[in-house]
Protein backbone atom coordinates (compact mmCIF):
# COMPACT_ATOMS: atom_id res chain seq x y z
CA UNK A 1 0.00 0.00 0.00
CA UNK A 2 1.38 3.42 -0.93
CA UNK A 3 1.48 6.25 1.59
CA UNK A 4 -0.71 9.23 0.71
CA UNK A 5 0.81 12.57 1.75
CA UNK A 6 -2.51 13.69 3.24
CA UNK A 7 -3.21 10.47 5.14
CA UNK A 8 -5.71 7.66 4.52
CA UNK A 9 -8.89 9.63 5.35
CA UNK A 10 -8.11 12.35 2.79
CA UNK A 11 -6.82 9.76 0.30
CA UNK A 12 -10.17 7.95 0.51
CA UNK A 13 -12.07 11.20 -0.06
CA UNK A 14 -9.92 12.19 -3.03
CA UNK A 15 -9.76 8.71 -4.59
CA UNK A 16 -12.25 9.68 -7.31
CA UNK A 17 -11.00 12.60 -9.39
CA UNK A 18 -13.56 15.36 -9.83
CA UNK A 19 -13.79 18.69 -11.55
CA UNK A 20 -16.23 20.81 -9.51
CA UNK A 21 -18.58 23.24 -11.20
CA UNK A 22 -17.85 26.97 -11.25
CA UNK A 23 -21.19 27.51 -9.52
CA UNK A 24 -22.51 25.89 -6.37
CA UNK A 25 -22.78 22.43 -7.92
CA UNK A 26 -24.67 19.57 -6.32
CA UNK A 27 -23.34 18.25 -2.99
CA UNK A 28 -21.84 14.76 -3.35
CA UNK A 29 -24.06 12.71 -1.04
CA UNK A 30 -21.70 9.71 -1.06
CA UNK A 31 -19.05 11.59 0.95
CA UNK A 32 -21.26 13.51 3.38
CA UNK A 33 -20.86 11.03 6.26
CA UNK A 34 -17.08 10.85 5.79
CA UNK A 35 -16.83 14.65 5.73
CA UNK A 36 -19.02 14.90 8.83
CA UNK A 37 -16.86 12.39 10.70
CA UNK A 38 -13.62 13.92 9.45
CA UNK A 39 -11.55 15.33 12.29
CA UNK A 40 -8.92 17.69 10.90
CA UNK A 41 -6.89 17.43 14.09
CA UNK A 42 -6.67 13.64 13.70
CA UNK A 43 -7.17 12.79 10.01
CA UNK A 44 -4.57 14.82 8.09
CA UNK A 45 -1.86 12.16 8.10
CA UNK A 46 0.44 13.85 10.59
CA UNK A 47 0.64 15.58 13.94
CA UNK A 48 -1.19 18.89 13.64
CA UNK A 49 0.82 21.89 14.80
CA UNK A 50 -1.49 24.58 13.34
CA UNK A 51 -5.14 24.04 14.28
CA UNK A 52 -6.45 26.84 12.07
CA UNK A 53 -4.66 25.43 9.02
CA UNK A 54 -6.13 21.99 9.82
CA UNK A 55 -9.62 23.52 9.97
CA UNK A 56 -8.89 25.29 6.68
CA UNK A 57 -8.18 21.85 5.15
CA UNK A 58 -11.59 20.70 6.34
CA UNK A 59 -13.26 23.82 4.83
CA UNK A 60 -11.52 22.99 1.56
CA UNK A 61 -12.72 19.39 1.58
CA UNK A 62 -16.33 20.48 2.14
CA UNK A 63 -16.00 22.96 -0.73
CA UNK A 64 -14.43 20.38 -3.07
CA UNK A 65 -17.56 18.26 -2.73
CA UNK A 66 -19.98 21.19 -3.21
CA UNK A 67 -21.01 21.62 0.43
CA UNK A 68 -20.78 25.40 0.32
CA UNK A 69 -22.66 26.06 3.58
CA UNK A 70 -20.46 23.70 5.60
CA UNK A 71 -17.32 25.15 4.04
CA UNK A 72 -18.56 28.68 4.71
CA UNK A 73 -19.26 27.91 8.38
CA UNK A 74 -15.66 26.78 8.87
CA UNK A 75 -13.89 29.38 6.74
CA UNK A 76 -15.72 32.40 8.15
CA UNK A 77 -14.51 31.47 11.65
CA UNK A 78 -10.86 31.35 10.56
CA UNK A 79 -9.19 34.72 10.85
CA UNK A 80 -6.25 33.72 8.69
CA UNK A 81 -5.30 34.38 5.06
CA UNK A 82 -6.16 30.73 4.31
CA UNK A 83 -9.61 31.03 5.90
CA UNK A 84 -10.23 34.17 3.85
CA UNK A 85 -8.96 32.37 0.71
CA UNK A 86 -11.45 29.48 1.12
CA UNK A 87 -14.14 32.03 1.98
CA UNK A 88 -13.41 33.99 -1.23
CA UNK A 89 -13.54 30.84 -3.36
CA UNK A 90 -16.81 29.74 -1.74
CA UNK A 91 -18.44 33.11 -2.51
CA UNK A 92 -17.13 32.99 -6.10
CA UNK A 93 -18.85 29.63 -6.53
CA UNK A 94 -22.05 30.71 -4.76
CA UNK A 95 -22.04 32.89 -7.03
CA UNK A 96 -21.57 36.23 -5.26
CA UNK A 97 -18.81 38.04 -7.16
CA UNK A 98 -18.74 41.21 -5.05
CA UNK A 99 -18.55 39.27 -1.77
CA UNK A 100 -15.83 37.06 -3.25
CA UNK A 101 -13.80 40.14 -4.22
CA UNK A 102 -14.25 41.53 -0.70
CA UNK A 103 -12.69 38.36 0.73
CA UNK A 104 -9.90 38.41 -1.87
CA UNK A 105 -8.94 41.85 -0.53
CA UNK A 106 -8.77 40.25 2.97
CA UNK A 107 -6.46 37.50 1.63
CA UNK A 108 -3.90 39.97 0.31
CA UNK A 109 -0.65 38.68 -1.20
CA UNK A 110 -0.51 34.91 -0.82
CA UNK A 111 2.02 32.27 -1.93
CA UNK A 112 -0.75 30.18 -3.53
CA UNK A 113 -1.61 33.11 -5.81
CA UNK A 114 2.03 33.21 -6.91
CA UNK A 115 1.89 29.48 -7.65
CA UNK A 116 -1.33 30.00 -9.64
CA UNK A 117 0.37 32.69 -11.73
CA UNK A 118 3.17 30.23 -12.46
CA UNK A 119 1.08 27.08 -13.03
CA UNK A 120 -2.25 28.22 -14.55
CA UNK A 121 -0.77 28.81 -18.03
CA UNK A 122 -0.23 25.03 -18.25
CA UNK A 123 -4.03 24.59 -18.12
CA UNK A 124 -4.62 27.42 -20.59
CA UNK A 125 -5.22 30.49 -18.43
CA UNK A 126 -3.03 33.52 -17.74
CA UNK A 127 -3.82 34.04 -14.04
CA UNK A 128 -3.16 37.64 -13.03
CA UNK A 129 -5.37 38.45 -10.04
CA UNK A 130 -8.06 36.55 -8.15
CA UNK A 131 -10.50 39.39 -8.90
CA UNK A 132 -9.91 39.01 -12.65
CA UNK A 133 -10.48 35.27 -12.28
CA UNK A 134 -13.79 36.00 -10.49
CA UNK A 135 -14.81 38.11 -13.50
CA UNK A 136 -13.74 35.36 -15.91
CA UNK A 137 -15.79 32.78 -13.99
CA UNK A 138 -18.79 35.13 -14.04
CA UNK A 139 -18.53 35.44 -17.84
CA UNK A 140 -18.13 31.74 -18.61
CA UNK A 141 -20.19 29.99 -15.88
CA UNK A 142 -22.96 27.87 -17.39
CA UNK A 143 -21.91 28.44 -21.01
CA UNK A 144 -20.64 24.92 -21.65
CA UNK A 145 -17.76 26.57 -23.53
CA UNK A 146 -14.10 25.68 -23.73
CA UNK A 147 -13.47 28.75 -21.55
CA UNK A 148 -15.76 27.33 -18.86
CA UNK A 149 -13.82 24.07 -18.96
CA UNK A 150 -10.56 26.02 -18.64
CA UNK A 151 -11.94 27.98 -15.66
CA UNK A 152 -12.98 24.75 -13.97
CA UNK A 153 -9.45 23.34 -14.45
CA UNK A 154 -7.90 26.51 -13.03
CA UNK A 155 -10.32 26.30 -10.09
CA UNK A 156 -9.23 22.69 -9.46
CA UNK A 157 -5.56 23.72 -9.63
CA UNK A 158 -6.33 26.53 -7.17
CA UNK A 159 -7.99 24.00 -4.84
CA UNK A 160 -5.07 21.58 -5.10
CA UNK A 161 -2.48 24.29 -4.41
CA UNK A 162 -4.40 25.81 -1.50
CA UNK A 163 -5.16 22.43 0.07
CA UNK A 164 -1.48 21.42 -0.18
CA UNK A 165 -0.47 24.78 1.34
CA UNK A 166 -2.93 24.42 4.23
CA UNK A 167 -1.82 20.84 4.81
CA UNK A 168 1.85 21.91 4.98
CA UNK A 169 0.93 24.62 7.49
CA UNK A 170 -1.16 22.18 9.52
CA UNK A 171 1.32 19.30 9.84
CA UNK A 172 4.60 20.81 8.70
CA UNK A 173 6.81 19.60 5.90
Amino acid sequence: MTHHPYGPAVAALLAEPRLPQLGPGEPVAAVRDALSRFDPLRDLGGAVTDRDAAKACHAGLWLHFDYLDESHTLSQDLHTPEGSFWHAVMHRREPDASNSKYWWRKVGPHPVLNRLRAEAPAVGYDFRTPEAFVDFCERVRGTGSADEETARRVQLLEWQLLFAHCHRLAVGG
